[in-house]
């Protein structure tokens, strides 16, 4: 249920970055379903694609004081679109990496103030 939860909040906030952001688009006939897959490739890229994008980068992350830190969510973010574009036939677009670093805080953001009024599971 935790899994699920997490999922939808994901979703919204993805839905939240294409709403805003002016260079992510939706252009799929059923766009829920272009977010919802969205939001699974996102999660599924941060799991496998963050750890090594990190690792990669530790030197500028260091000398930037973990500013390239957004460099990398963009990234990510990014990969997430390609992912839900040419792996699952979706229609979620992202422009360019400033587009994508923007989504990223505004998930981020987004994701944060969500999970903020969701009662506790402990």
């Amino acid at each position: 249920m935790k899994l699920f939860i997490r999922w939808l909040v994901t979703a919204i906030s993805v839905w939240v970055a294409a709403w805003v952001v002016p260079g992510i688009h939706i252009n799929d006939s059923s766009g829920w379903v272009a977010v919802a897959i969205m939001a699974a490739a996102l999660g599924l890229v941060n799991i496998f694609l963050r750890p090594l994008l990190t690792f990669l980068s530790c030197g500028f992350i260091a000398l930037t004081l973990g500013l390239f830190m957004f460099v990398v969510n963009g990234l990510i973010f990014q990969a997430a679109s390609w992912v839900s574009n040419n792996w699952f036939g979706v229609g979620f677009y992202v422009d360019n990496l400033w587009a994508a670093m923007l989504g990223s805080i505004v998930v981020s953001i987004t994701s944060f103030l969500i999970t903020k009024f969701l009662p506790d599971q402990d």
